[in-house]
């Protein structure tokens, strides 16, 4: 008998819910679907998963994690500015990777209007990226790169929603909004946050 990594298999079924999300969106992600998916049986992916919500639920978590992991992974020795470029380049979809994981988390987004009991999982989301863009202006407070009169919170806000945009953009018109344009809008306005060198 072959044992199996409980933790390793809760993450294939995830994976098996993400290709179901893009390939059928949120409302296909049903139990049956993602174990067929996965090449289980219904039974043994609930006895991972107690519940379709639970499984969704740990699904779009994964993609925290994962951006987590690029996080933890960033060079931390680089000069302020490049270093607070990275941490938002890794939660923006650049990649065939992170472009994935973004059309999750905008499928996650959308069903909310529709679907009861997702509002607290895309607020965890949410609040996780504003605490991110938070400690991204306050990295630059720390190294004297922004303007003094600047509303600290009003640029994390700033910062966050236009993250989200370049994310919506990135992932739903790929030909208007490539990486490369990402990248250029983003060193654009961290330009505009910082005093000039």
């Amino acid at each position: 008998m072959v044992v199996v990594d409980p933790d390793v298999r809760r993450r294939e079924l995830a994976e098996a819910v993400w290709r179901v999300v893009l390939r059928d969106g949120l409302i296909g992600a049903s139990v049956r679907n993602v174990a067929r998916e996965a090449g289980l049986s219904m039974g043994s992916l609930r006895h991972y998963f107690g519940s379709q919500a639970e499984l969704l639920s740990f699904s779009l978590r994964l993609v925290g994690e994962r951006t987590t992991a690029r996080l933890r992974a960033l060079d931390v020795t680089a000069p302020p500015r490049e270093l607070i470029e990275q941490v938002v380049h890794a939660v923006l979809p650049l990649d065939e990777e992170t472009r994935r994981e973004t059309q999750i988390w905008l499928a996650f987004l959308g069903a909310e209007l529709t679907t009861r009991g997702l509002s607290k999982l895309n607020d965890e989301v949410y609040d996780g990226l504003r605490h991110l863009f938070g400690l991204v202006i306050q990295a630059l407070v720390e190294a004297n790169l922004v303007r003094p009169e600047l509303d600290l919170e009003q640029e994390t806000q700033r910062l966050h929603a236009l993250v989200d945009g370049l994310a919506v953009h990135a992932v739903t018109r790929p030909d208007r909004m490539p990486a490369d344009q990402v990248k250029a809008l983003l060193a654009h306005h961290l330009e505009e946050l910082c005093e000039p060198t």
